[in-house]
């Protein structure tokens, strides 16, 4: 072998080395950038979004948009070099995404539960807004448990033993006086059915002396109908405002978005407050990809969205009443809060 020919070798061979680690040797990040968008105002696998059963709702028009951060884990260098070259993905190290100690199933499995919390948060949330009364409302019938089948989620609780309960207080202190193997008559309001009664015998439970009904409980804003939300593997709570915007649209006028294509994000409570959330710029990205003009920011984002509107005219806003105020100013021809 001539001296030309090796001299050729040794300058390949790093470059030959150096694609090999490109695609061989994964890196402990997670790329972060735009992910899909969904109108929580219309359809998707041939279902409604928001869907609202038991009661008329109201033609809609305009967009409003929920907003997602995709995630990208399981990287090569060149993956990552290449993600990070575009300008659209954001790199941060693995463990602030997958904490030590945990598996991504089960990080999953708990952005999955704050997604549907947050599903639950948005429908008491709106219906707070439009004023339906409160009642002791069943968040989660445990099963197995003595009330399994007997009770659903989303029950209204009206009496105990014949004893009117109007708050969660008023429920618990009723259940406090009993003991397990006693049983209970728990008068209740079902959506979209007819009130009854069940007959529970009450469980045993370690914690506590008094009888186990096997529920949880609050107090929260109670209606007749039934409010589903259909959208599935879209983890984390942060779409809870535009799932109330909805619920709030189609039982009203249905004109909160006019003829606007709007977008927005945030973290919403029951009791309407809005929250901040992570990853907006690169849902703002998504959402004016996808065709929108106007997004709506939680207040304590704002600064941060300033920093990059990409073209977009931002609302702050701090909490769901806020929020439907701002919608009626801007379809009104008026000026919203602005970021």
């Amino acid at each position: 072998m001539n001296r030309r020919i090796l001299t050729l070798l040794a300058a390949l061979l790093p470059v030959v080395v150096f694609g090999a680690l490109l695609t061989a040797v994964t890196v402990p990040f997670v790329s972060l950038g735009p992910g899909p968008t969904f109108d929580t105002l219309g359809m998707v696998d041939g279902k409604q979004v928001v869907d609202i059963q038991g009661t008329p709702t109201r033609t809609t028009s305009g967009h409003l948009n929920m907003t997602t951060v995709s995630q990208r884990d399981g990287l090569t260098l060149g993956e990552a070099l290449a993600l990070w070259l575009s300008g659209r993905e954001q790199l941060m190290p693995r463990d602030l995404v997958y904490p030590p100690g945990k598996s991504r199933e089960e990080v999953d499995e708990d952005n999955d539960a704050e997604f549907r919390t947050s599903e639950q948060s948005a429908e008491y949330a709106a219906l707070g807004y439009l004023r339906y009364p409160s009642a002791v409302t069943l968040a989660e019938v445990h099963d197995p448990g003595p009330s399994a089948g007997a009770l659903q989620r989303g029950d209204a609780v009206d009496a105990v033993d014949g004893e009117p309960v109007y708050t969660v207080e008023q429920f618990t202190k009723r259940l406090s006086a009993t003991k397990p193997g006693d049983t209970v008559a728990i008068d209740y309001r079902r959506k979209n059915a007819a009130p009854g009664t069940a007959r529970i015998t009450l469980g045993e439970n370690k914690d506590r002396p008094n009888g186990f009904l096997g529920v949880s409980v609050l107090d929260a804003p109670w209606a007749p109908f039934t409010v589903e939300f259909n959208l599935a593997n879209i983890g984390g709570p942060s779409a809870g405002l535009m799932f109330s915007l909805a619920v709030v649209d189609k039982l009203g006028t249905g004109t909160l978005a006019g003829q606007n294509f709007i977008a927005g994000t945030g973290v919403i409570k029951p009791n309407g407050q809005v929250d901040s959330i992570g990853g907006i710029t690169h849902k703002m990205i998504a959402a004016r990809e996808a065709g929108a003009t106007v997004f709506l920011v939680p207040a304590e984002n704002c600064y941060e969205a300033r920093s990059d509107p990409n073209g977009l005219q931002l609302i702050k806003v701090d909490s769901l009443a806020q929020a439907v105020d701002a919608l009626r100013t801007l379809t009104g021809g008026g000026q919203p809060p602005s970021c």
